[in-house]
């Protein structure tokens, strides 16, 4: 029964993370701020072959 309440509680916090991480839009805010600079470092180094 001990075991039982163990993983109650293991799988109650990761549910009120995920809930957390949800609610406050935690995945897009780490998008914006760490993934999207390293992508236009990228992009901006490619040449262009159309001009705009």
């Amino acid at each position: 029964m001990k075991l039982f309440w163990k993983i109650f509680a293991a799988l109650a916090a990761v549910l009120a993370l995920l809930f957390t991480v949800y609610i406050f839009n935690l995945d897009m805010k780490l998008m914006r701020s760490v993934v999207l600079p390293f992508l236009n470092k990228h992009y901006d180094r490619q040449k262009r072959e159309h001009v705009i």
